[in-house]
């Protein structure tokens, strides 16, 4: 009889998981899956482009001050509480996206959802560190972190076989309402209650610069112009926000040490705040979120580099979305096994010798996939388990606002990547002009005797017409050296892209070792807590 209740009451954990696993996934896609659909609906709504990216805009900058948030609302009223709540409001966002009479509406409720969505992880991940034992713990949160991160890569491809499917963008936001309601449904019976023991007095004052101060920072990197990037950082909607977001941070380093003192029940407590353990590790999630931009450019990489149809480009993120998944599990298994110092340091060595194997080696569809699968394995490794260990150990009982941080430290990572990586891009093919005339002469070609007008369509325009004007040259010789031009500008396009991501990865290295005796010392007295 105790042997059938053991099984019963694993199963329902086992079930519990598999919830959270979904929601998970659910909640991550949205944030890349309107990106496949931006253009129809601008015109939907007959807006420009410049306006349409508030669709995106709004939902990072809520997800970015939701989420220390509700990581800490869950601490103290309890995380199945809390899942149900977000779940509940990202399934009224995503039905009210769907139906959006006007753009207003369409906003007002990406915005909703991203209040829904911004916790969910973190409730996951907390909900695991406070059910399962240490032995299993890095298994599920590379689980987890598995689903975060296959969901953020493949987002526009599943986007664009829906769009494709059902010939309507409502449907990327429709499908979330069925499957909300079925979780919400299962989560109240298969999801255990746990929170932890905390004071009376709220940190109002607390969560107010916080959320002010994440909202400056993520509003000046979202100001960040990519082609531009160090005229756009010294504008007053660059700099002065980061200053702003600093000034508030410092602002709220000074009430939190004084709330402690108070025993007010501290959103970001100043003895977790003055631990350099949190701080570094802050730094690495920083990190970790620019291998998500590197992803990113994969399909256009495939494009410019391998001569992949654009219509295809995207399915060539399959290799390193279906590794990245498998690099998390086994990150998270690694975890359980050696800890998450040494977890780190394997996830540093795989994504050096993946990113900077497409940075070096990569001119052939099989170096490609090799290359980049062992970049989804390193990407995966570092994804879940060990980061979100590290924190926990860190924070002792403040696991659910130091969680959210990590992730918003990620967010910023990942948003001023891609800005960062669009200015190699653009400078690698702005030098196509200089290096078409050396391949004409290495050709036998004489520059001169090009047309003007000829030369402009070749070194100026979009991937598609450059390779459509190279295609009408009758000259072969003109082809080729146009060709081998284009090739090594796309290749100085790219290669900074993946040596920027291969020396992040080396500074996590880093860093995991200098503080490996510090990381150490947080375990052991989080073993103490425990017992």
């Amino acid at each position: 009889m105790l042997i059938m209740e053991k099984n019963k009451k694993a199963s329902k954990v086992n079930t519990g998981f598999i919830i959270l696993l979904i929601g998970v996934f659910m909640a991550a896609l949205d944030n890349g899956i309107i990106s496949a659909a931006l253009t129809t609906i601008n015109s939907s709504f007959d807006v420009s482009a410049t306006a349409g990216t508030w669709g995106i805009t709004l939902y990072t900058l809520g997800l970015a001050i939701t989420t220390p948030i509700v990581g800490k609302l869950s601490d103290r009223y309890g995380r199945k509480k809390l899942f149900l709540i977000e779940i509940a409001i990202f399934t009224i966002g995503s039905l009210g996206v769907a139906l959006s009479p006007n753009f207003t509406f369409f906003l007002a409720s990406r915005l909703i959802q991203s209040f829904g969505g911004g916790g969910i992880f973190i409730i996951a991940s907390s909900h695991v560190i406070s059910t399962f034992t240490k032995d299993k713990q890095g298994s599920m949160l590379g689980l987890l972190g598995g689903m975060n991160g296959i969901a953020s890569v493949i987002g526009p491809n599943i986007g664009s076989f829906l769009m494709d499917v059902t010939g309507t963008w409502h449907w990327l936001f429709l499908i979330n309402v069925p499957i909300g309601i079925l979780l919400v449904i299962g989560g109240f019976f298969y999801l255990q209650e746990t929170k932890d023991a905390v004071m009376e007095k709220i940190d109002f004052l607390g969560i107010s610069l916080l959320s002010f101060s994440i909202l400056s920072v993520m509003f000046a990197v979202n100001n960040l112009g990519s082609g531009n990037l160090l005229d756009s950082l010294f504008n007053f909607s660059v700099l002065g926000l980061l200053i702003l977001g600093i000034i508030i941070f410092a602002g709220l380093i000074f009430v939190e040490k004084r709330n402690e003192a108070g025993q007010v029940d501290t959103i970001l407590p100043y003895s977790l705040l003055s631990k350099p353990t949190y701080s570094v590790t802050m730094i690495m999630a920083f990190l970790s979120g620019t291998f998500i931009g590197a992803v990113i450019f994969i399909p256009s990489f495939a494009e410019q580099i391998l001569g992949i149809p654009a219509a295809k480009s995207g399915y060539w993120m399959t290799p390193l979305a279906l590794a990245s998944g498998i690099g998390a599990g086994g990150g998270g298994y690694f975890v359980d096994k050696q800890g998450p110092v040494k977890t780190l340091i394997a996830s540093g060595i795989i994504a050096i010798i993946g990113f900077g194997g497409l940075g070096l080696f990569v001119d052939s569809k099989s170096l490609f996939l090799i290359f980049s699968v062992i970049a989804g394995i390193g990407f995966g490794f570092v994804l879940g388990a060990p980061l979100t260990v590290l924190t926990s150990n860190a924070a002792g009982t403040q696991k659910g606002s130091a969680l959210g941080t990590l992730s918003v430290a990620r967010q910023i990572g990942l948003t001023i990547a891609p800005t960062v990586y669009g200015t190699f891009i653009q400078r690698g093919f702005s030098n196509l002009g200089e290096i078409i005339p050396e391949k004409l002469q290495a050709h036998g070609v004489d520059p001169s005797n090009i047309p003007q007008g000829e030369m402009e369509k070749v070194s100026g325009g979009s991937y598609s017409d450059i390779q459509a004007s190279i295609a009408q040259i009758p000259s072969e010789d003109v082809q080729n050296a146009l060709k081998e031009a284009f090739n090594e500008a796309a290749h100085n396009a790219y290669e900074p892209i993946y040596f920027t991501t291969a020396g992040a990865a080396a500074l996590i290295i880093i860093l995991s070792i200098v503080f490996s005796k510090k990381f150490k010392r947080d375990a052991v007295e989080e073993e103490d807590t425990d017992n």
